[in-house]
């Protein structure tokens, strides 16, 4: 799942991706069919990134990607307007950990929206991007070292002296 450059608006409902950046903030596209543009003032707006957000647990802090995943894996996710108990017990079965007094149902309805969204989109079935690897050289080509080249020493530049008043 790759969720690279997708973020949720304080404020304002669905999910976004990320166009571009300007010196003010970001240039935003909504996910859903409309495909609003919205610039995002840093200054006002918050951004949460996707692949950041986390989930509160019982030992540790759960990546919202790895319920995702699990929620893909699923049989069937529930309709986000469901009553808030049987939402919840969807949930226990995918992040079973959650501490279920810091996560609300307001969370879960979020989360379970939030994936409505992604499975209909071709990235929610892409591998993750990861930084690019450098290709190792082959063990049969032997390695030539080069004797790095003397350089004169630099002279340091002369400041100017300081004006006076």
């Amino acid at each position: 799942m790759n969720l690279q450059g997708i973020v949720a608006v304080s404020g304002k409902p669905g999910l976004w991706r990320a166009l571009a950046q300007n010196k003010t903030g970001y240039v935003l596209e909504s996910l859903d069919a409309q495909k609003t543009k919205l610039i995002a003032n840093l200054s006002t707006a918050k951004l949460a990134a996707l692949n950041e957000i986390t989930i509160f647990g019982l030992e540790d802090d759960i990546k919202l990607i790895d319920v995702l995943e699990r929620m893909k894996a699923a049989a069937s996710v529930p309709n986000p307007k469901d009553d808030g108990k049987k939402l919840r017990e969807f949930f226990f079965t995918v992040a079973a950990d959650h501490d279920e007094e810091k996560v609300y149902s307001s969370d879960i309805k979020k989360i379970i929206s939030w994936f409505l969204i992604l499975k209909e989109l071709p990235l929610f079935n892409e591998a993750p991007a990861t930084a690019p690897v450098a290709e190792e050289a082959p063990a049969a080509e032997p390695v030539k070292e080069e004797a790095p080249a003397t350089e004169a020493p630099k002279t340091k530049a002369k400041k100017a002296p300081a004006k006076k008043a």
